[in-house]
């Protein structure tokens, strides 16, 4: 049996707030998330209970997260951190790679980052991810520190009391970012 402090569970607790979150966005008729099921083939299963006990991923996933945003396409994944510096090797190339596209499809990818240790979110735009991406591939840093991120893009804690995650407020300015340097 998986105990609290399991990798199995890592991340849990975060991504049921997004749900949550989720939830409450739909209710107030915002935007329409859907958390994408990781696709497993099962192996064996407990005949008494009905329960997978033993699967295999049966192919590569794309992000946690997928749906609109007030007409907008979103996409994101959901990282916890327990440290100040979190390792690239937590994001996917295959992942990579779906939200570039997606993002040429005029869609809008991110990640939401929880720093655990601090009780931080993090808004990290996908302009942003690649730039870390790029410069990893090209032998630099294969992590990123808290401390180089873009200050504006944290997350306030209870700011908005109808969401536990408030990544709509991260999507604006990202949003209005685009705007500025397109403009």
């Amino acid at each position: 049996m998986s105990t609290w402090n399991s990798r199995g569970l890592r991340g849990s607790t975060f991504e049921e707030m997004i749900n949550r979150t989720n939830e409450r966005y739909l209710e107030l008729g915002v935007a329409l998330i859907q958390k994408i099921p990781t696709p497993i083939t099962p192996i064996e299963i407990d005949k008494a209970t009905r329960h997978i006990t033993l699967a295999y991923f049966d192919q590569k996933s794309t992000v946690d997260y997928i749906g609109a945003v007030q007409g907008i396409p979103v996409c994101f994944d959901a990282k916890e951190c327990a440290s100040d510096t979190f390792a690239l090797q937590n994001v996917h190339p295959h992942q990579v790679a779906f939200m570039e596209n997606f993002e040429r499809q005029d869609g809008v990818a991110f990640i939401l980052l929880f720093y655990s240790q601090r009780d931080l979110f993090y808004y990290v735009p996908f302009r942003i991810l690649k730039y870390f991406w790029d410069r990893a591939e090209a032998g630099g840093r294969k992590s990123f520190r808290l401390d180089e991120m873009d200050m504006r893009y944290f997350l306030p804690m209870g700011g908005d009391r109808q969401v536990l995650v408030p990544y709509l407020e991260g999507m604006k300015l990202d949003l209005t970012d685009r705007e500025d340097k397109e403009g």
